[in-house]
């Protein structure tokens, strides 16, 4: 299982568009895809690509797919997702 991202390297500025895409070169059978958030409990959504249309501080963080074939389980590596902007000021 792998994942992509665009933008490229997962750098994607505050309030953008970030595409996530999982591809897969196993199994024949109907696939079922799941999206999480490294640290996060639910499942942040299912099919072979995740969009976030606009883009905030709290969606970084490391990303994977999930994909189930109904007989295994593989899971993509962890996939860095920084967002780029306005750092907060507030100190502390």
């Amino acid at each position: 299982v792998s994942l992509s991202v665009q933008p490229l390297r997962g750098q994607v500025a505050l309030g953008n568009h970030l595409v996530l895409s999982c591809t897969v070169a196993m199994g024949t059978g109907p696939l079922s895809f799941s999206w999480h958030r490294v640290g996060s409990g639910a499942p942040l959504g299912t099919g072979p690509h995740m969009e976030l249309p606009h883009v905030g501080h709290n969606d970084s963080g490391q990303y994977r797919c999930q994909v189930s074939d109904g007989d295994s389980v593989a899971e993509s590596d962890p996939l860095n997702v920084t967002v780029l902007g306005e750092q907060d000021h507030e100190a502390g």
